[in-house]
């Protein structure tokens, strides 16, 4: 199955096309056919989606994506809860599904070698605006951004990235350990945990299937980032620098990210 949902709206999306699957490279694969290997991924979209971040307004289409080992999971408890009655719970039950997100920008029948960014989620950037680091001022960037380019491209958002993969509550810990005076990656190896376990596999089926073989220009300064996906078989990335919302609050961490390996120049953080 693909969804949780009413098994009657479930077909009906499929016969609009707005709800299928592609395997882990990234093709498009039978409704309720297993994979030969691999994992496969489930969307659902376009879903058009009119944006408005601090009065930047732009409309993408919207698509929600999750793999189907996770959702597999959530069928099964969907299941035993209706036969309990216990509805109430739905919202407790897929909180550890992790939903990544594609947003398309301009037409892609236009891409050569469409703008992307993939960008790993940061409830404290993104959504309250924190300035301990730069994650909200680059996602807000990177859309603006792809908007004005010529050809367009995509944004892939990441969910479960929360503290390159550590989740919220650690993250939390690990800011109150930079408190004390640790950096970003010292607060990590602290608790005993990695400097970086965030996983970009679906981030390449995703790109496999949106953008077929075209090159891509990747919006990072991470170079782990682009090297992490050429491993899983993508080719023609061109690292573009994306550098944006420098604040007194994290330039320390900024600079522990250039120390680890970010392409950052000294004149970037001052």
């Amino acid at each position: 199955m693909f969804t949780y949902i009413d098994a009657g709206v479930r077909e009906r999306l499929i016969s609009q096309g707005k709800l299928f699957r592609i395997s882990q490279d990234g093709e498009r694969v039978a409704p309720d056919k297993a994979p030969m290997s691999g994992h496969t991924i489930s969307i659902l979209g376009p879903i058009p989606l009119p944006l408005n971040q601090c009065g930047q307004r732009s409309d993408v289409a919207w698509f929600a994506c999750v793999r189907n080992t996770d959702l597999d999971k959530v069928n099964e408890l969907a299941d035993e809860l209706r036969a309990q009655n216990g509805q109430q719970s739905f919202a407790t039950l897929v909180s550890s599904m992790a939903v990544n997100s594609v947003l398309l920008i301009g037409d892609p029948e236009k891409w050569r070698e469409p703008l992307v960014r993939v960008h790993s989620s940061c409830l404290t950037g993104d959504v309250f605006g924190s300035e301990r680091c730069e994650c909200g001022p680059q996602l807000q960037s990177a859309i603006q951004r792809i908007e004005a380019d010529e050809q367009g491209g995509m944004l892939i958002y990441m969910s479960g990235h929360e503290g390159r993969g550590i989740g919220l509550w650690a993250k939390a810990a690990t800011y109150l350990l930079q408190d004390s005076g640790e950096d970003t990656y010292q607060a990590n190896r602290t608790l005993g945990l990695p400097d970086d376990c965030r996983d970009f596999s679906d981030a390449g089926s995703l790109l496999r299937y949106f953008a077929g073989d075209k090159p891509i220009r990747l919006m990072t300064n991470n170079p782990k980032k682009v090297e992490d996906l050429e491993a899983m078989g993508l080719n023609g990335i061109t690292r573009v620098k994306h550098v944006t919302g420098i604040a007194d609050s994290n330039k320390r961490y900024l600079a522990a990210k250039k120390g680890w390996g970010h392409q950052l120049d000294d004149s970037d953080i001052d």
